[in-house]
């Protein structure tokens, strides 16, 4: 029905002083929500300190039921080893239609740089949707509104004796729409952030708090200025070792990488201030582990020892929609690595991905604004590339022959990019116990009575190419009418029914990397027959994506050929209806066969 959070700005002291308050009603409509909405919980943290809570239920005939049990436990993404974060659950009591479930919450935000956005819509629609900001008028606010359906939220700002009060609502929230293919919810549930420019200390003078990039790069470098003073022994040990034959800088630099990338395991850390400040590199070399900022220390501190610039950089990944240009906050940034400087360009190195490849980015950190500390006082924020399609390829080429039982046939796949480092990837952690399981669905094809028979794996000296070939039948797939065969060679029938609900659906769509994809597929003419029919092949491109298909006869081959190409990192929902268009095209082409007729 309602919820409201306030935050109370205020300056104590001669800084800022943040508390919040929010207050929830949930209305029961149906007996069956209490399977599964009786059950909800509230988060705190160092930086969201708990000053009070209470939780009620009041039943239809208005008796209040207070909850009297809480239970609170750590709570955390599946890929973080710790986080300081907590979640209290409980039990709304004696819910029934009619009854509403009230939260009430207090915190005291003890580090005001780190003020969460608020986000309007969530998993339940909200009749009242509400963001109330009162700050002192010694404190001057900035606040951005972002994702879709900003319009319909109400925005005043009004003046009360010392303070200014900023009001945000939204009414009638619909509840947000998941998609398995939609980007993080931070780049279309609507939601406002908001910080503090600057303020007036007690002799009026105004004190810059987060008004640019230069305020926020100087709260960025006090995490890291203290670290990696002198350099750990053990540590110049390894790094003399891994250079010693080595006269470039850019061998150096990848001969450490590559160090890093294997010795090093990546272990997410989230504790307090441990989230912002890195570990000291000596001490990530002795643990073996280390989180993102420990990663990046470690390939810091070992690159400036051999004598290559490197600098501790900040980043979003592509989870979040911000930039350091626009919003000079902690919040643009989740992740950490390192730049380098070779030949006055910069290379972007991040330690926790063991498979990319040196001079390229890791996928996630593709089109996004870095923040490189270069010293004390100077730093630069540049915008890292998005690889090319073309240098993210798969060529997979399929040669069939005709069996008394249907299909027998040997597949390549060549692997380039992106695409090759997931494969490594997933050699790291398929099990030998379930390789076999795990290479089938690699190179499925045709139906579901798919028998992989042999496999091998070309490993190459760079994460950045691979091959894999496999032996394989196929039963019961090619279809024998008197002396005709009768074969459908589109083996894949991809983005059969990833027709987008359009105009519907407004969630943008992403991709992990641009690409291109080739799919040959060879057929063998059998002795004693011919081609009786050849289905025509078409190509169909627009300024979203495209196909090619083209179907010819090569000797004694029929070989049919499909290329796919994506250039696009996100699809937003101007783009849906040439989306659609195109497998419109593409579709009907899947249900065409081939015939062979006896000579």
């Amino acid at each position: 029905m309602n919820r409201t959070l306030e935050y109370n700005i205020d300056l104590k002291d001669g800084k800022p002083y943040v508390e919040s308050h929010e207050a929830q009603q949930i209305e029961y409509l149906l007996g069956s929500a209490t399977t599964y909405m009786g059950g909800y919980s509230f988060y705190h943290s160092g930086f969201q300190q708990l000053i009070a809570y209470e939780a009620y239920t009041r039943t239809p005939d208005d008796k209040k039921l207070k909850v009297s049990e809480f239970k609170t436990s750590t709570d955390k993404e599946s890929f973080v080893f710790y986080d300081d974060v907590k979640e209290t659950t409980f039990n709304f009591p004696a819910v029934e239609p009619g009854a509403v479930g009230n939260l009430q919450v207090s915190w005291h935000n003890t580090d005001p740089h780190l003020l969460s956005a608020y986000y309007f819509t969530g998993y339940m629609p909200v009749v009242n949707s509400e963001l109330k900001l009162t700050v002192a008028k010694d404190i001057s606010l900035k606040y951005r509104l972002i994702g879709l359906d900003t319009s319909n939220i109400s925005v005043t700002v009004e003046s009360k004796h010392h303070n200014n009060i900023y009001t945000f609502l939204y009414k009638n929230c619909p509840a947000d729409k998941r998609y398995p293919d939609a980007p993080n919810f931070s780049w279309y549930s609507p939601h406002v952030i908001f910080y503090i420019e600057n303020y007036k200390d007690e002799k009026g003078a105004i004190v810059p708090y987060l008004s640019d990039a230069d305020d926020l790069y100087r709260l960025n470098y006090g995490f890291i200025k203290t670290i990696n003073n002198t350099i750990n022994p053990q540590l110049k040990h390894i790094v003399d070792t891994l250079t010693a034959n080595l006269t470039t800088q850019e061998s150096k630099a990848r001969s450490i990488y590559l160090w890093v990338q294997h010795n090093i395991k990546y272990v997410a850390f989230e504790d307090g201030m441990g989230g912002f400040v890195p570990r000291d590199a000596g001490l990530v070399c002795s643990r073996r582990f280390g989180d993102c900022k420990d990663m990046a220390s470690i390939l810091t501190e070992m690159l400036n020892a051999a004598g290559v610039p490197a600098y501790f950089t900040w980043i979003g990944t592509r989870d979040l929609p911000y930039k350091f240009s626009k919003e000079p906050l902690p919040l643009v940034s989740n992740h950490m690595i390192c730049a380098i400087k070779l030949d006055n360009k910069f290379i972007f190195l991040d330690g926790t991905d063991p498979t990319c490849v040196f001079g390229m980015p890791s996928s996630a950190i593709q089109d996004k604004e870095a923040m490189i500390g270069i010293s004390e006082k100077e730093y630069k924020i540049l915008k890292i590339p998005a690889i090319d399609k073309n240098r993210n390829t798969v060529v997979d080429t399929t040669w069939l022959e005709l069996t008394p039982n249907g299909l027998k046939g040997k597949v390549r796949k060549d692997l380039t990019g992106y695409l090759s480092m997931a494969m490594y990837g997933n050699l790291m952690y398929w099990s030998n116990r379930n390789i076999n399981e795990d290479m089938k669905n690699e190179f499925e094809r045709g139906s579901n009575k798919f028998k992989l028979d042999t496999f091998h794996v070309d490993r190459k000296p760079t994460t950045d190419q691979i091959s894999i070939t496999a032996g394989f039948s196929l039963p019961d797939y090619a279809k024998k009418i008197g002396d005709e065969y009768y074969l459908n060679l589109n083996l894949f029938k991809f983005f059969e029914h990833e027709e987008i609900d359009y105009p519907k659906r407004k969630v943008p769509i992403e991709y992990s990397f641009k690409s291109t994809k080739k799919y040959v597929t060879l057929l063998k003419i059998p002795s004693g027959y011919k081609l009786g029919y050849l289905p025509q092949g078409k190509s169909f491109h627009n300024k979203v994506w495209g196909f090619d298909f083209r179907y010819e006869q090569k000797g004694n081959w029929i070989v049919l050929t499909q290329e796919f190409d994506n250039d696009n990192l996100m699809l937003t929902s101007d783009q849906f209806e040439a989306w659609n268009k195109v497998l419109e095209n593409l579709l009907p082409l899947y249900k065409e066969t081939l015939s062979l007729t006896k000579i």
